[in-house]
């Protein structure tokens, strides 16, 4: 029975309710009571988040034409410093709250500057939340100010100011300094991401052509003695944005189409490109916020490029043999677009800001589409014929892939079609406890059938590696065995006419798809594919947080009756200095190859049980950078794929 059904009905003892129950949370008590409600989470999205509204903050002095040059340390510490030559934050004293503007600004919920539109015309954090937020949930903030030639500081514990604001010399520049140390009692880790971080400033750099934005990180030094250190910086912009993502892509034209335009006071900036890939790849922003959901812009792209390109297709007669309709999927088939538009007022849906809702935005984003695609169209026949001719290949290949996706259909346990033979099913119906193990091969199969808890654990052992879907049309994806069990054994429907690629959860089986494989290289290139599979054809399922990768061990050290597994090279050497004082011969080590060498108990104790397993999650933080890597991993071009390699690799072991 639960606590509620337990409470008394004529709510007196320990279910009082009166005046003194009510709360009053003053000041930033409200953010640190609830976190999340302001930033996302208290794990490592809600951390990075904090650097990303304080970063708002300076990019918003450079929409405005004031801010060249936006600098971000991660300190020894793990505490951040953003640095701008913007305007500095206003330091005089604020009229009605008698204190300064800079503390106004680091207290106070809804102040600042971006709600004043003689101030800022458009702006990212537009809840006026962000500084006060990163200041309520950290330790230690210091604020220094250089503005009308005297240099400010004013300190801040928990959001509390330590001291007024107070001048402590003179400036001959402007700019504002802002260094915080996130609350370790509030935040599940503290230590920041240089990859993460980089990848956020880079986006800012494309979408905000001109500012150059610093990256640095004071932990790490190499063997000269320099730290980790890089600069972000576009004079083409969004042009230089999509040749970034599309970098490892064959081009299908060999111009970046861009379109730069202010229709009805909304600026609006688009730039795309053709390849001879098989997926769609548009990142749409607002305000430098990325949409992940799309919205109103999105939709008035999408109307004005359909419209567009087949109102030219008709005319110059390439259509008149195509047996069945086009669609508006088989427009964007190979296409890689960013669209970026600024808009005084934007109406988001949700506390997450992932969709534009603004009704008026829709119609000048599609007469911008219109009117400049028009002019390339006509002004360059051979790339509008190539992109024209790759629309009937898409529309063709989706006439076959509809008659492959109705067999997948009918397979599903839904329609009655029943599970792919090698699942090893779960007896509980409960989606929400049960999760499934994608398994590479079927030796580790049968050793996690063996080791697994039958109650709430499913197994489908996949044989070798799946199809590279990043290089194959949709009708050969789903004509793949492998793939049609995936999609089976989890019970999602997919595809519809208007989203040939959408996928429906509400049958999801599982709501933990974990893939394991084994700890070398094969196993990582089979677990790759993987989620580049589920990033095609199921992004909604990662969005959702129900896919994760199993992190079985490299080593069982044994000493003795000690015996330890270790996860990494490190753990390995150090199980051996303290046991065996660095002497390596006196350590047995066992180095597992595959999870076929670990018998089902060992499975289970180190990889399966969650009492004592560790899950990573796939995410994705950033959605343009994510589907970089994805086709640079994937994809045809060799150059950039080794350069990656090179970068991220942390050891390789070469088996003879």
């Amino acid at each position: 029975m639960s606590e509620l059904e337990n409470k008394p009905a004529n709510g007196n003892g320990n279910g009082n309710y009166s005046a003194d129950s009510i709360q009053v949370l003053e000041g930033l008590e409200a953010v640190r009571k609830r976190p999340a409600m302001y930033i996302g989470d208290v794990n490592e999205k809600g951390l990075h988040h904090l650097v990303y509204e304080v970063v708002d903050n300076s990019i918003d002095e450079a929409l405005a034409g004031y801010c060249k040059n936006i600098e971000v340390l991660i300190n020894e510490d793990n505490s951040i410093t953003v640095k701008d030559d913007g305007r500095g934050i206003p330091t005089e004293m604020h009229s009605k709250e008698n204190k300064s503007a800079l503390e106004v600004v680091m207290t106070v919920l809804h102040a600042g500057g971006k709600f004043d539109k003689d101030t800022y015309k458009v702006s990212g954090g537009l809840h006026g939340v962000g500084v006060s937020c990163v200041n309520a949930l950290s330790t230690l903030l210091r604020a220094e100010v250089h503005r009308e030639g005297k240099i400010w500081e004013q300190e801040f514990s928990i959001g509390k100011p330590l001291y007024a604001a107070r001048v402590i010399g003179e400036a001959e520049d402007t700019g504002t300094t802002v260094t915080f140390k996130p609350d370790s009692s509030i935040f599940l880790t503290t230590v920041y991401k240089y990859d993460v971080l980089s990848a956020r400033l880079r986006e800012l750099a494309f979408l905000n052509a001109g500012v150059r934005l610093i990256l640095t990180d004071l932990r790490e030094q190499d063997e000269n003695g320099e730290y980790k250190s890089e600069v972000f910086y576009s004079e083409a912009g969004l042009k230089e944005f999509v040749e970034y993502l599309d970098a490892a892509r064959e081009k299908l034209i060999d111009e970046t189409i861009h379109i730069s335009s202010e229709k009805g006071e909304v600026p609006v900036e688009i730039a795309l490109h053709y390849n001879t890939s098989f997926n769609e790849n548009i990142h749409s922003y607002v305000n430098n916020i990325n949409t992940i959901e799309g919205g109103t812009h999105l939709t008035g792209f999408r109307r004005g490029l359909t419209r567009t390109l087949k109102n030219y297709a008709e005319q110059t007669g390439m259509l008149a043999k195509l047996k069945f309709d086009i669609s508006g999927d088989d427009f964007r088939e190979g296409l890689t677009a960013v669209i970026s538009v600024k808009v005084a007022e934007p109406q988001f849906e949700g506390q997450t800001k992932t969709k534009l809702g603004n009704s008026e935005i829709s119609l000048p984003v599609d007469q911008a589409v219109s009117e400049m695609l028009s002019n390339y169209l006509e002004e360059n026949p051979k790339s509008a014929k190539a992109i024209v001719n790759k629309v009937i290949l898409a529309a063709t290949a989706r006439h076959a892939a509809r008659k492959a996706r109705e067999l997948v259909q009918r397979k599903t346990v839904m329609t009655g079609g029943g599970l792919p033979g090698k699942l090893a099913d779960c007896s509980d119906r409960d989606a929400e406890n049960c999760e499934i193990f994608l398994v590479e091969g079927d030796s580790a199969g049968g050793t996690a059938k063996q080791g697994r808890n039958r109650r709430f654990q499913a197994i489908l052992p996949l044989r070798g590696k799946i199809l590279n879907v990043e290089k194959a049309m949709q009708h050969k994806v789903l004509e793949s065995e492998e793939i049609r069990n995936i999609f089976t054994a989890l019970g999602v429907t997919f595809g519809t006419e208007e989203d040939s690629k959408a996928v429906n959860l509400e049958k999801l089986r599982y709501h933990k798809i974990v893939i394991m494989t084994d700890a070398d290289v094969d196993g990582s290139h089979i677990a790759t594919l993987i989620m580049t599979f589920f990033f095609r054809y199921m992004k909604d399922l990662i969005k959702s947080g129900y896919l994760y990768i199993a992190t079985p061990p490299l080593y069982l050290v044994k000493k003795g009756k000690k015996e330890e597994y270790a996860w990494t090279e490190q753990q390995r050497l150090k199980l051996i200095n303290e046991w065996a004082e660095g002497k390596e011969s006196s350590v047995h080590v066992q180095r597992y190859k595959g999870l076929g060498e670990m018998n089902a108990e060992q499975l289970w104790e180190t990889t399966m049980d969650p009492e004592r397993r560790t899950l990573r999650q796939v995410t994705i933080e950033n959605a343009a950078e994510a589907d970089h890597v994805f086709s640079m991993l994937m994809g045809d071009e060799v150059p950039p794929r080794r350069q990656f390699i090179e970068d991220h690799a942390v050891y390789a072991n070469i088996d003879a």
